[in-house]
């Protein structure tokens, strides 16, 4: 199994091969996704949502997204792993964009950082590359930026220009991909179009170069009462089989059906 490295990666574009990605926050997952031949996992700060129950992404520290990564990292064998920047270093300047990349590099030995950030943020990109680290940009809907914005919204016809300037600026830094976060089928189609890099889409329609998913999402592993957005296609329903599974034991050991002399010494 060949490891997945920068250059490859760069190719895929140019050989119109479409890249799978997924997020990961834990050692077996990851296991399991990179046997199954995903291109590119991403430590996501969207682990405060979905593995510690939090509202937002903002609550993620940079020692929590380290610990999640040194993890998934120690799995991998195939796989391009990339780590998010949590908030707010992509926020406080290329000083500490560039301190917080490092830790990530040198404690994980992850193969990217990923960054959320556009036009406005172009120079911290640019800083981290010239450091020798590779950046993953993030246009479009920007979750670090939720108290600013008021909510997760579809970016538009009327984004078109804020949206072009940001994907541009972001690819001129020098970021080796982007992931394209809601928005418009038709925009993110022209935007992919424009840009040389690949675009991993989430919920941007079918024509980005790639696509990610939230991997609970996926799995429908999550409280039934979370409501599943609508890019989401959920691929299995682990819920329900989690929670039969669960029943069924504790039925068992109340009934005392287990053990049984198989389970035994």
């Amino acid at each position: 199994m060949t490891k997945l490295t920068l250059p490859k990666l760069k190719v895929f574009k140019q050989e119109g091969r479409k890249l799978a990605m997924l997020t990961v926050y834990d050692y077996p997952s990851a296991c399991l996704l990179d046997d199954a031949g995903i291109d590119l996992l991403l430590v996501g700060d969207s682990l405060g949502n979905v593995v510690q129950g939090k509202a937002t992404t903002l609550s993620v520290t940079l020692d929590e997204i380290i610990y999640h990564a040194e993890m998934v990292v120690r799995a991998v064998k195939r796989a391009f792993v990339v780590v998010d920047i949590p908030f707010p270093f992509c926020q406080l300047g290329s000083t500490e964009a560039i301190r917080a990349a490092a830790r990530i590099l040198k404690e994980t030995s992850a193969d990217a950082v990923k960054f959320e950030g556009g036009e406005n943020r172009a120079s911290a990109i640019a800083a981290l590359v010239d450091a020798g680290i590779p950046v993953l940009g993030h246009c479009g809907l920007r979750p670090q930026e939720i108290r600013q914005t008021g909510g997760y919204f579809v970016q538009r016809e009327k984004e078109r220009e804020q949206l072009f300037q940001d994907i541009t600026a972001v690819e001129k830094a020098g970021a080796f991909a982007m992931v394209l976060e809601c928005i418009e089928t038709e925009l993110a189609r022209e935007a992919t179009s424009l840009l040389q890099v690949p675009t991993i889409g989430i919920g941007a329609g079918p024509f980005c170069d790639g696509q990610v998913l939230v991997f609970h999402d996926l799995l429908g592993y999550k409280p039934e009462q979370t409501k599943t957005p609508k890019h989401v296609k959920q691929y299995a329903d682990l819920q329900t089989i989690i929670s039969n599974a669960v029943k069924n034991y504790a039925d068992d050991v109340r009934n005392a059906v287990f053990p049984d002399a198989e389970n035994s010494f």
